[in-house]
């Protein structure tokens, strides 16, 4: 995984370079305390991280992401916690709070790496994370009981808690394995796994009634043989 790093102080870009050599996973190709240059640096190469800080003379972090049409993942490192509501809004994968530890520095690498990894093997992932406020979380395809569409937000019945997300049945029926989840309702997405009974214009997931409609039916044919 190609990494930058982009720190107005020199001695902060000693930390992560330190680091960062203690993470097998991680290139850390460059460093940077010109943002102008790292721009250019990224629109030029294939860089999939960026440890960004956020107070800088020139540009802020958060106007530095915002400028990118080509966009990495970025972990924010910063001496303020003000800005981590923000960072969050731009789908940050981590806001480590200055002086960071290497334990700590690992734990958003990995995040990152996890993320990484889905994006590069889709086919072969069996998970997925969620944007749920401001973390993504990881959740497991068996974990995974109904969804349920709620406007431009889906809501994940698990096994053991519900989760509201940001996102589109569209972008689900790409993302989940088709001989795992069906689609049995406008609404509604099951887990082929966890339909205990099929009736008519319903199935039952545990205690759990689901509506099916007439146009999705057909998805049901041939379920006890996937």
């Amino acid at each position: 995984m190609n990494a930058i790093a982009l720190d107005d102080e020199p001695l902060a870009l000693e930390v992560v370079r330190s680091h960062a050599s203690k993470v097998p996973f991680l290139n850390l190709k460059a460093e940077f305390t010109d943002a102008f240059k790292a721009m250019e640096y990224i629109q030029k190469e294939n860089i999939d991280l960026i440890f960004l800080d956020i107070k800088m003379p020139d540009i802020s972090g958060i106007d530095f992401m915002n400028s990118l049409n080509k966009k990495p993942m970025v972990i924010f490192t910063t001496a303020y916690s003000e800005h981590a509501v923000t960072s969050f809004e731009l789908d940050a994968i981590d806001y480590l709070l200055k002086p960071f530890s290497l334990s700590r520095f690992v734990k958003g690498c990995n995040k990152a790496y996890e993320l990484f990894q889905l994006r590069n093997k889709s086919g072969s992932a069996d998970f997925i994370f969620l944007k749920t406020g401001y973390e993504q979380e990881k959740i497991h395809f068996d974990d995974i009981l109904y969804l349920e569409a709620a406007g431009n937000y889906v809501n994940f019945v698990l096994k053991n808690k519900s989760l509201l997300s940001r996102m589109t049945f569209a972008e689900l029926e790409v993302i989940l394995p088709k001989n795992k989840f069906i689609r049995i309702h406008r609404s509604y997405m099951a887990a082929v796994s966890a339909i205990n009974r099929i009736e008519r214009h319903q199935v039952h997931i545990n205690d759990i009634q689901i509506p099916v409609s007439e146009s999705y039916m057909t998805n049901l044919n041939g379920l006890d043989k996937r």
